[in-house]
C-alpha cells in the first residue's frame, strides 16, 4: 500500500532542556557517534517525503535554528515548556486547513527507523484512525507512560508513570512518544487538553482518552523492535546507546 504522501506532515518536539542530562545544551543537540539526536529524527522522516517538517523549539532555539538553516524544516517556537500537548498546539497555525495525517515524533528518539514510522501510518489509514500511537513491549517498562486497554484492544488511555496506579505500573506496554494523528481531529482535541496531573502540563498523551470520548477510534501499532523507540533522557542512556550503535554498525 502506497502512503498518500502529500496527507502527510510531521512535527519533530525539540524544545526541551532536558534537565538530567546535565548540560545546558538542549537535549535534542547531544550526539550519537558524532551527530545531533535530531539530525537522526528529521533525516529518518524526510525519506517519508512529508508536506512540512516542523520543528518544535524552545531551550536554546538559535542553536538549533542555526544549525538546521539550510535544512527543509520549519520551525516552531514553544516559548514556555508548558509539556507536548501544548508544543504541539503550538503547531497549528503552521498547519491551517491541513485535513491530511499529522506525525508527532520525539527529537531525542534517534534509532527509529522509515520502516517503522511507514508501518504506523499505513496502519493508521487503513484503519481510518483518529489518532494511532506506536508501543512497544519493554521487559521493564520504567519511566514510560503506560498504555491501557481495553477489552477490544482499544487504547482506552495512557498513564504517565508519575499518575499511574500499582496495577497500571505492572504495564508492559508504554507509549514510545511516536503517534499518527488525524490532523482535524488532533487540533480541535488538543483544545480540550488541561494540566491535571502531577507535572501541571499539557500532555500530547490525554488527547487519547478525549478522542474516545468522543467515540473515535484510537488505536496502537506496536513495534516488533523496542530498542529503536528509546529515547534519551540521562548521560548513561546515551553512552549506553552509542556503544550499540557502533557494535551495530560493525556487524
Amino acid at each position: 500500500m502506497q502512503l498518500h504522501m502529500k496527507e502527510l506532515a510531521a512535527v519533530i518536539l525539540a524544545a526541551g532542556k532536558g534537565v538530567r542530562m546535565q548540560s545546558d545544551l538542549p537535549k535534542v543537540f547531544h550526539l550519537l557517534s558524532g551527530k545531533p539526536l535530531l539530525s537522526y529524527v528529521i533525516e529518518t522522516v524526510q525519506k517519508l517525503k512529508p508536506a512540512k517538517i516542523l520543528v518544535v523549539v524552545g531551550h536554546k532555539k538559535e542553536l538549533i535554528m542555526d544549525y538546521y538553516r539550510d535544512w527543509p524544516v520549519d520551525f516552531i517556537t514553544q516559548t514556555e515548556q508548558l509539556g507536548t500537548g501544548h508544543a504541539v498546539m503550538m503547531a497549528e497555525p503552521a498547519l491551517q486547513g491541513f485535513q491530511g495525517n499529522v506525525l508527532v515524533l520525539a527529537g531525542d528518539v534517534p534509532l527509529i527507523s522509515e520502516k517503522t514510522l511507514q508501518q504506523l501510518v499505513q496502519f493508521h489509514e487503513s484503519h481510518q484512525a483518529a489518532a494511532t500511537d506506536l508501543t512497544a513491549v519493554l521487559a521493564d517498562a520504567g519511566s514510560y507512560g503506560r498504555v491501557v486497554r481495553g477489552g477490544d484492544g482499544e487504547i482506552l488511555k495512557i498513564v504517565e508513570k508519575k499518575d499511574a496506579s500499582p496495577a497500571e505500573l505492572a504495564i508492559r506496554e508504554i507509549n514510545t512518544g511516536t503517534f499518527c494523528f488525524a490532523a482535524p481531529a488532533l487540533f480541535k482535541t488538543l483544545r480540550q487538553l488541561k494540566p491535571d496531573n502531577a507535572q501541571k502540563e499539557y500532555y500530547l498523551t490525554d488527547t487519547i482518552a478525549l478522542l474516545r470520548a468522543q467515540q473515535l477510534p484510537v488505536l496502537a501499532y506496536t513495534t516488533d523492535n523496542p530498542a529503536e523507540t528509546l529515547g534519551i533522557n540521562t548521560k548513561d542512556e546515551l553512552l549506553a546507546m552509542e556503544n550499540n550503535y557502533l557494535a551495530a554498525a560493525k556487524k
